[in-house]
């Protein structure tokens, strides 16, 4: 592990439930799974309106989004660290990864439910999977060692320090 990347987080006391930081590599298989996936629906997309070429864009983003739940991120900056305030209602801190680089921020998380029903001969069952990822290039460099990343009440919220070399410095002009 480079000093660029997290695989800890520091629980921040009191405010909320750890969540898990990962190395970035480990997200790789992940992320290529979505793409295979929203990839294999917008060609079905395509196929379903009769193979006419032109919508490729179109049925990419429709397949995406039926995919992939939005991810509303608030990033606000400080002239000695970063906080990022991101909506995962319904995911727990468990079905979540997070993976900090230096100047980058990517956000996972996969969660399923089942629902099962019986009445007399019928059964009826339904799957749902609802997956985010939401990948953001951060505005400066970060301090990964010191992240912490905390979830409560559906909000997943990270701290993220800058580097020393990132923070602002604050320089006095004289006039001669």
């Amino acid at each position: 592990m480079t000093d660029k990347t997290a695989a800890a987080v520091q629980r921040a006391p009191a405010q909320g439930i750890a969540v898990k930081v990962v190395e970035p590599q480990s997200l790789i298989d992940r992320v290529n799974q979505i793409y295979e996936t929203i990839s294999r629906r917008a060609f079905g997309l395509f196929q379903d309106e009769g193979g006419v070429p032109g919508r490729d864009v179109d049925h990419w983003l429709r397949a995406e989004a039926e995919l992939l739940q939005p991810v509303c991120v608030n990033v606000t900056e400080s002239d000695d660290a970063l906080a990022v305030q991101a909506e995962v209602p319904g995911f727990s801190a468990g079905d979540l990864e997070v993976s900090i680089e230096s100047g980058r921020l990517t956000i996972s998380g996969k969660k399923e439910s089942k629902e099962e029903q019986k009445k007399g001969k019928a059964i009826y069952r339904e799957r749902r999977s609802n997956e985010i990822l939401r990948v953001i290039t951060l505005p400066a460099a970060v301090d990964v060692s010191k992240a912490t990343a905390t979830l409560t009440n559906g909000v997943l919220e990270l701290s993220l320090p800058k580097t020393a070399e990132a923070q602002a410095v604050r320089v006095e002009v004289k006039a001669e």
